[in-house]
């Protein structure tokens, strides 16, 4: 890059600046297009539209609510991935959509049975949704070539194997078409009769489209008739100061990091800290573009692509020093730099990006939208880091940069520590935490205190309907009410809404007796005056529902192994994700083991730390192995493998220390300036952090030692061999 040039690519990064920042200060026109005011925010955070229905149907056994309450949620994700459904009651279904703030836009959707139909060519519904069992993807090959073939396979109800039958033998050499909420998604041509309850939908089907299809069918038919009962605009469930002190903790770290990355990196450190602010506006103007819902799930993406985004930029220009510290010059050190991080960027992003991916196609509910927000910020992240940082730093130079002073302070080579002989203390740490914590969940649930202090959204609870005397705030709910509702009910973790337009307010508790209910009864009606009669209460089921659970964890087993598939293609050797796999078991369980020895609150957030935990572990320990693989290549027969290991390990300490501390210092702003159900958000996160630097350094590269030297045969003996020479530095 010419001088020219170099000016050029300034002007144009301080364009995109002042371009940003006005997008997401100001907007766009009258509506302020861009505007991140106009980012939609979930229930947690702003609030949104709340809707109850009543079951039409008499004595709805647990089975139909269950599975009428998952096809709803399926269904409401249209809307926003973070809505929540849950039971209200015996016979009640419990809807709440985030930034929606006009019921009627959506209520003929959700509630209409045999939305799914299944129609002859002349019209004619044979059976509906409710006649279909389930639908699954069934795979096989083809007789002629050999290729993988997928289909659908329909399981049917009693009645609706009967009505199928009797359609389909009319019908043969007909087509049957299938119609979801008046559109038709597929018309399969009937070949025989099908009297047996099961159907199979074929066709040039990719597995993508197969499964598609299926969920649609699944989804399409409620078992039950529904009809509203009532609608509601609520407000935030963590107030308005929840969002003014996050975008305040959100500033001062950004702040903290710019300072950071300036004063350990000099000049390269002010190339990346202007590329972390482009990153910034474009994730946000992205959140508001998609029409993304951001939650504090959704933050815990951000906060974790952001620490990404940090780590790029570090493990690039830790390149730099050490090239420079070999003698080379400043251009050709740049250059070096770039090209030698970026195996190491690559890998660990994409890594982190299958795991965002599967998240996305297989979770549900908060599961969905973390996975959007961490996937957004890794591929804005990626691209600030290769190109604008790049762009930046080299612009920097063209210009007359170029004094060593700004890129580079001189310092002594750091002799490489001993951290694969000290495994056994390592190893033995790891496994007394966790198996002293795995006791002390078990002695809680057998005093009957239960394992983990779950909340709301994973054992249900009481939610009570609240008429005031007057018009209380968000805050004064938060201040005045919700202290006498803990000090009654002796639950630390009470959820609030404010029904828009009205007195009312929404108390969500654990679940309360008969004696509770009139004991917090009695105390509303003593601190407020409120009238006895405009208190009602009904026990509420979890938000988070046994499926979507499920979902959680098949998502995670899936990308779990995707990432392992990975990791072992590009390293070549399983060992690699084997220990990397097991260093972020290790991850998950220490976060697992002090939530409950803390007795923090399990619910949505819970999902999101252990989430932002699995991503920001496993991205740690990607850039180890990279500087392990690099070294194996310069291997000889005489190398001492332990000598290898703690040499990689060593060069990358500053990397990993730098990277965490610069996303701890985001989460500790979090910590110190949130209300009480981010700080419940934030601690674990910080102990997650910590836990991962410690793994990343500690654990993972004596686990794949242990590994090499104890399993592959004739690598093992070789790898024994080589301990026995002289060290190599």
């Amino acid at each position: 890059m010419n001088k020219k040039k170099g000016i050029i690519s300034l002007i144009v990064t301080a364009a995109l600046l002042v371009l940003l920042a006005f997008t997401c200060f100001k907007g766009f026109g009258e509506l302020g297009t861009g505007a991140t005011r106009n980012i939609t925010l979930g229930l947690d955070l702003a609030g949104g539209v709340s809707i109850t229905y009543q079951v039409k149907d008499e004595n709805p056994t647990s089975e139909e609510m269950s599975d009428t309450i998952y096809k709803l949620q399926r269904r409401v994700e249209q809307y926003s991935t973070e809505a929540s459904v849950y039971q209200e009651g015996d016979d009640r279904i419990n809807i709440e959509i985030p930034g929606v703030t006009d019921a009627n836009t959506i209520l003929d959707e959700l509630g209409k049975p045999g939305s799914l139909e299944f129609q002859t060519m002349d019209g004619e519904t044979v059976i509906t949704g409710s006649d279909v069992e389930t639908a699954s993807v069934q795979s096989g090959q083809n007789s002629t070539t050999g290729a993988t073939e997928y289909s659908v396979e329909l399981d049917l109800t009693e009645e609706g194997t009967d009505k199928f039958a009797e359609a389909t033998s009319a019908n043969v050499g007909s087509q049957i078409a299938i119609i979801y909420d008046g559109e038709t998604i597929s018309a399969p041509t009937v070949q025989q009769a099908i009297t047996g309850g099961q159907a199979y939908i074929t066709g040039n089907f990719t597995y993508e489209e197969a499964e598609n299809l299926a969920s649609t069918i699944r989804i399409g038919g409620l078992q039950l008739e529904l009809e509203e009962l009532r609608s509601n605009v609520v407000g935030a469930q963590l107030g308005e100061q929840a969002i003014s002190t996050s975008l305040m903790a959100g500033a001062i770290g950004l702040g903290l990091v710019f300072l950071f990355m300036c004063f350990v990196y000099l000049l390269p450190g002010l190339a990346s800290s202007l590329a972390l602010l482009i990153y910034t506006g474009l994730v946000l103007v992205i959140l508001n573009a998609f029409n993304v819902t951001l939650t504090l799930p959704g933050i815990a993406g951000i906060i974790l692509s952001i620490g990404m985004a940090v780590d790029a930029n570090v493990i690039i220009f830790a390149r730099v020093k050490e090239e420079m510290t070999k003698g080379k010059s400043v251009r050709n050190a740049l250059k070096a730099g770039f090209h030698k991080a970026m195996s190491a960027i690559v890998d660990g992003n994409v890594t982190t990006l299958i795991a965002a991916v599967v998240l996305w196609l297989l979770g549900s509910g908060s599961v969905k939208g973390f996975a959007q927000t961490l996937g957004i910020g890794i591929v804005v992240s990626m691209f600030t880091a290769l190109v604008i940082t790049r762009m930046i730093v080299f612009a920097f130079y063209a210009v007359g940069l170029k004094n060593e002073k700004l890129y580079y302070r001189p310092r002594k080579e750091r002799e490489p520590i001993n951290f694969v002989g000290k495994k056994a203390i390592f190893f033995t740490i790891s496994l007394v935490v966790i198996i002293a914590g795995a006791a002390y969940m078990g002695i809680n649930s057998a005093r009957g205190n239960g394992a983990m202090a779950y909340s709301l959204e994973f054992e249900g609870g009481t939610s009570t309907n609240v008429t005031f005397n007057e018009d209380y705030t968000i805050d004064e709910i938060d201040s005045q009410i919700v202290p006498v509702v803990e000090e009654v009910t002796g639950d630390k973790n009470v959820q609030t809404q404010k029904v828009a337009d009205t007195n009312q307010v929404i108390i969500k508790t654990v679940t309360l007796d008969l004696d509770t209910r009139e004991e917090l009864n009695q105390a509303l009606v003593d601190q407020f005056q409120v009238d006895e009669s405009k208190i009602t209460s009904e026990n509420i089921s979890s938000t988070v529902s046994s499926e979507m659970r499920q979902d959680a964890v098949v998502a995670v087993i899936v990308a779990t192994v995707f990432m392992l598939l990975y990791i072992w293609f590009r390293f070549k050797d399983i060992r690699f994700a084997t220990s990397a796999v097991l260093a972020l078991l290790h991850d998950v369980l220490v976060v697992i083991v002090f939530y409950a020895a803390a007795r923090i609150s399990v619910g949505n957030t819970f999902i999101a730390c252990l989430l932002t935990i699995f991503g920001y572990s496993i991205n740690a320990t990607i850039v180890i192995f990279d500087r392990i693989r690099e070294e194996l290549k310069l291997q000889t027969k005489t190398t001492d493998l332990a000598y290898l290991v703690n040499k990689s390990i060593t060069q990358t300490l500053t990397r990993s220390i730098y990277t965490s501390l610069t996303t701890f210092m985001t989460i500790a702003v979090l910590y110190v300036l949130g209300v009480s159900s981010i700080k419940e958000f934030a601690l674990p996160l910080m102990v997650g952090i910590v836990c991962g630097a410690y793994s990343s350094v500690c654990i993972t590269g004596a686990l794949w030692y242990v590994m090499k030297t104890k399993i592959g045969g004739k690598k093992a003996e070789e790898a024994k061999a080589g301990k026995k020479g002289k060290k190599k530095k």
